[in-house]
């Protein structure tokens, strides 16, 4: 069956009941939705069970909207595990009066919604019968998925922005803030931030942890450098220049001629720079 003729099925089911029938999503993620009035709701719920053609026998979940003033939507999630098809329930209560039948009776497995959704969102089930605390302390006070509730962590420290009721409609700073509740690098775990490296607003241990001085070597100080050593001429100069050999005797000696002119060293090849110049 499609989502339409799923919803219309349902609401035929409930006549002379005023039901509205909608489809929410759309294409292979579309759920036929129907609307009753609270006094129909468990009426509804048995409905899509005991149908042939509807054959919701699994429980999926079930939850609450906060609609301000116009009160809460509580929504079921119905599924058919032959059939291959989901229908969603829907009902709105009065703020003043948020309270509806219990659908334990009819699926057992909505035992555990229901005392979340009463928890969260302060909405009574009739015939519960065991709406205790399930994930909240027994001293916790309020309902926290209301949106009236200030959450607090916004008392301690305010948000940059109009997002709480009672918060100021002027925006913040562009200066980068963390969600609340994460901390910042260094503020936990096993290595602790040396002194001085936190950031600015990160508080005493802010900023990342320091790396371990033996992981790379020391930097020398400014100046401390030793010079280079400046290259030798006789390196610039090409090929030495073999020595004469000394005469055997002194200059006008009549056993030995004079030794004649010494001859001049050869040119020095010319060499190029890294560019292609002559030097």
């Amino acid at each position: 069956m499609t989502p339409e003729a799923l919803g219309a099925r349902l609401v035929a089911l409930l006549a002379p009941v005023e039901a509205t029938p909608s489809v929410s999503g759309g294409q292979r993620f579309a759920r036929a939705t129907v609307d009753v009035p609270p006094e129909s709701w468990l009426v509804a719920v048995r409905a899509a069970r005991d149908d042939t053609e509807l054959a919701c026998d699994f429980f999926d979940w079930l939850s609450a909207v906060d609609e301000l003033a116009e009160g809460f939507d509580v929504v079921a999630h119905l599924w058919s595990t032959r059939l291959r098809h989901g229908v969603l329930l829907r009902t709105r209560l009065p703020r003043a009066e948020a309270t509806v039948a219990s659908v334990v009776d009819v699926y057992p497995g909505a035992a555990w919604h229901e005392r979340e959704t009463h928890e969260m969102f302060g909405i009574d089930f009739a015939g519960h019968g065991e709406l205790r605390p399930l994930l909240l302390p027994p001293e916790f006070e309020g309902h926290p998925l209301r949106k009236e509730f200030v959450l607090a962590s916004r008392v301690a420290k305010p948000w940059p922005g109009a997002k709480e009721p009672g918060e100021s409609e002027a925006g913040g700073g562009r200066r980068p803030i963390r969600p609340p509740g994460v901390p910042a690098p260094g503020e936990w775990g096993p290595t602790p931030t040396p002194a001085g490296a936190g950031g600015v607003g990160e508080g005493p241990r802010g900023g990342t942890p320091a790396r371990p001085a033996g992981d790379r070597p020391a930097r020398p100080a400014p100046g401390a450098r030793p010079a280079r050593t400046p290259r030798s001429a006789a390196a610039d100069d090409g090929p030495a220049v073999p020595e004469q050999p000394a005469p055997a005797a002194g200059p006008g000696s009549p056993d030995q001629p004079a030794p004649g002119p010494v001859a001049d060293p050869p040119a020095r090849a010319e060499r190029t720079d890294d560019d292609g110049g002559t030097t």
